[in-house]
Parts: structure tokens; sequence; C-alpha cells
């Protein structure tokens, strides 16, 4: 899977996301302090991940700020962009399982080494079908930004 990752400051959780991510096969492109002479701003590296997603470039993404708040804002200002901030593998899930979320934000500061795989082993879980509500719900998102509905 093809992963663009912006992160606002090079830290070791930054660094770790990166590796785990590889380590699992994934296919990544880096935008912001992880990558020499990109913009580091949250707003600007985050919108640059969350536009690779949006233009078919990446198929998912990791967007990642001090607290994840300013990023998931960021990546959310994309059409076609579901960003979630997720703190737990618990939140992953459900972003992923009935809000069909395409990119994953998260926060630098409270994010340890263990939850980041426990988050990323939720949010790249295989995913059923979501139900017809959860369909339409996310159709609805769809129409807010102004993007093609998932469904008919």
């Amino acid at each position: 899977m093809r992963i663009s990752v912006s992160s606002d400051m090079d830290e070791p959780v930054a660094r770790a996301l990166l590796a785990e991510l590889r380590e699992r096969g994934h296919e990544v492109s880096v935008h912001g302090a992880l990558s020499p002479g990109s913009d580091a701003r949250w707003a600007f590296c985050s919108e640059a991940a969350a536009r690779d997603v949006a233009d078919g470039t990446a198929d998912q993404a990791v967007v990642c700020c001090w607290t994840g708040t300013g990023a998931s804002i960021a990546a959310n200002k994309v059409p076609g962009v579901r960003a979630a901030l997720c703190t737990d593998a618990y939140t992953a899930d459900g972003a992923r399982r009935w809000n069909d979320a395409n990119v994953l934000a998260l926060g630098l500061r409270l994010t340890s080494e263990p939850q980041l795989r426990e988050i990323l082993d939720a949010w790249f879980a295989p995913v059923s079908g979501r139900d017809e509500e959860d369909r339409h719900n996310v159709d609805r998102l769809t129409l807010l930004d102004g993007t093609r509905p998932t469904t008919g």
C-alpha cells in the first residue's frame, strides 16, 4: 500500500512510524520535518499528505503534529479526505470500520511506540463491509465536501 506521511517535528515516534510502515511492507512518501527541504509547518505538510490521498498518489496517509489536532484539521480541509485523530486502537478501528477514514492523524506528544503499533494494527486490519447506515453517513460526508458518494 502507498502511504503518505507528514510530521511537523522530527520526533522519535515520527521516525518509529516511518520504520514501522516500511517494515510492514508499505511504500512510504514523506512530507515535513522528516523530508529535507519540505515545508515542516503542520498545516502545509498535513495538506500535502492529504492531497496525495485525494489525487490517488497514495492509498492512505498518516499526518502528525504535537497534539494531532492541527494535522487532522488541515487534512480534513482537502476534499475527499476523512482524517481521524486516533489516540488508541479502538478509535482507529472505529474510524476505519464506521467512518471509512483514509487519513490517520496522530499526536506526537502522547503516542508511545507500543501505542503506535497497536493503532497501526487496528488501522490496517481488514475492515468488513460497512452496514447501510455507515455507507449513508460516509456518502453524506462526500456530498458535504463536493466529492462523489461511494454508493449509488
